[in-house]
């Protein structure tokens, strides 16, 4: 994306400076936070009492069939939801109170997503949470990783509103399968840019299948100590974001 199209595409005009920064944080940052999504999502789900960290959709079914059908709740399953709406509130005042878009609002997003991980790394670490998924630590280590979720979904939509999502791979999975379609076609394409779309998308699916499959082995070989790996992925977007 160049400057121009930067700057005609948002919804907040940039100097140049700025647009050419946002686009360039706009294709790097989204594949790396996809993984952390995913990496964060099953680290949770393993390590916290089958609860979903990333993908808040998961949790309401949960609850919705819990409800229903009975069974054991996870307590934090129910608290994640609103905290999640509550996150994503915070992160929106805290846009608002600072007066930042754009590149110097997504640095600033970037950072309270690596410490609010970092702090889930620190407190898991001393209270080793997995060892009572259902238990008041494993709850106050799932919310620190919700806020950080909520955070990275509230970064995407206030300050890269480009770029897709890097939790949600429903709709990423559309595009691909929509995108694939058009472009081994040999009509005209229903989609403008599929070839882009496609790349696009097929980075997101493969970094959050990644991040999951690498949190399966660090929970398997490390335990608690497996939110380290988000945290130093965390600490490489603040990094992207302040080159």
């Amino acid at each position: 994306m160049s400057t121009t199209d930067s700057r005609a595409t948002h919804p907040f005009p940039y100097k140049p400076d700025d647009a050419a920064a946002l686009s360039r944080l706009e294709k790097r940052l989204p594949t790396l936070l996809s993984v952390i999504a995913g990496m964060v999502d099953l680290t949770g789900y393993l390590n916290l009492g089958n609860l979903f960290t990333a993908h808040i959709t998961g949790n309401l079914v949960v609850v919705a069939a819990l409800v229903v059908r009975g069974g054991r709740m996870n307590p934090a399953q129910v608290l994640a939801i609103p905290v999640f709406i509550l996150g994503v509130a915070a992160m929106w005042l805290l846009a608002r109170a600072s007066g930042r878009q754009g590149p110097g609002l997504a640095r600033l997003l970037l950072l309270i997503q690596f410490l609010l991980l970092a702090g889930a790394l620190i407190f898991s670490a001393i209270t080793k949470p997995s060892a009572n998924p259902h238990g008041l630590m494993a709850g106050v280590t799932a919310m620190l990783a919700v806020s950080a979720m909520a955070c990275q979904f509230a970064l995407l939509r206030l300050a890269l509103p480009v770029a897709p999502s890097t939790a949600v791979m429903t709709g990423n999975l559309t595009n691909t399968v929509l995108s694939l379609l058009d472009t081994l076609a040999r009509t005209r394409p229903l989609m403008a840019g599929d070839a882009e779309r496609l790349r696009g998308s097929c980075h997101l699916l493969i970094g959050f299948l990644g991040g999951c499959v690498v949190a399966a082995a660090a929970v398997s070989l490390l335990g608690d100590w497996a939110w380290s790996f988000p945290v130093a992925l965390a600490g490489m977007a603040v990094t992207l974001g302040w080159k």
